[in-house]
């Protein structure tokens, strides 16, 4: 059982299902508030009574941990975030819960609002956390794949100030028109289409699009290492269309 959700301060609610907690991807949460949800639920099954020994509430868990911190770090209040986990059977609990979140989203009051946040600012930052969450998810991908049974060392597994340190020094890529060879590979590879190419021709990042994934880093053969890791400085400037001719290495 599973669900993202928009609550209204009504009776009316609209919940989208999917199979297995675990299949809730951080997209769909941040997508979910960039579009102006108030508050978003996920219900999963109970920890250790997976239907399909999957466990991918443990993996629910994690997520909804990391969300939490990424939230408090675009100034937006966790507690719109909620994950319980419950069997079928539990009608009554699920309703309480329910109520419970409700109550708690309509006390925080209309997104963004609550928090004192400018909308076009808030709206920003989501757009650029949904953007790097390919980059967020590769770089945590250890600690979402644990499995934390001790409720107490939940607010451990993803620190404030490790949040704070992986979105201020995001990695970006750049390809050394120096080194490139108009291979292809990077571009063909890029899940975002971020990668202008044109045959025989350097190719060129569009930063703008780029999702910080890292695969044209990983595709890029080894005998051109053309493209480079930077963080914590600007990415140079892309060179001019009419420059871009590649010169071939023999």
């Amino acid at each position: 059982m599973s669900g993202v959700s928009r609550l209204q301060y009504t009776t009316e609610s609209r919940l989208i299902r999917v199979m297995c907690s675990g299949r809730v991807d951080l997209a769909f949460v941040f997508r979910a508030f960039l579009k102006g949800t108030d508050g978003v639920f996920i219900g999963g099954c109970r920890l250790n009574e997976c239907n399909y020994d999957t466990h991918g509430n443990y993996h629910a868990l994690n997520m909804v941990l990391l969300a939490k911190r990424i939230m408090e770090h675009i100034g937006l209040s966790p507690e719109r975030l909620r994950v319980e986990f419950m069997s079928s059977g539990d009608g009554i609990r699920f309703a309480e819960v329910m109520s419970e979140f409700g109550r708690k989203v309509k006390e925080l009051g209309p997104l963004g609002q609550g928090e004192g946040l400018d909308e076009g600012i808030l709206k920003s930052k989501l757009a650029e956390i949904t953007r790097l969450i390919p980059y967020i998810k590769m770089a945590k991908k250890e600690k979402l794949g644990s499995r934390l049974s001790n409720p107490e060392r939940y607010a451990d597994l993803f620190t404030r100030d490790e949040i704070d340190r992986l979105l201020r020094e995001v990695t970006s890529y750049y390809i050394d028109p120096a080194k490139c060879q108009a291979c292809m590979l990077c571009a063909r590879r890029c899940p975002a289409e971020a990668i202008i190419s044109v045959k025989n021709q350097i190719h060129v990042i569009d930063q703008e699009k780029c999702i910080k994934c890292g695969t044209c880093f990983e595709v890029c053969p080894d005998r051109f290492g053309a493209v480079k890791e930077i963080s914590g400085v600007t990415v140079p400037p892309p060179i001019p269309e009419g420059e871009r001719t590649v010169v071939r290495k023999k």
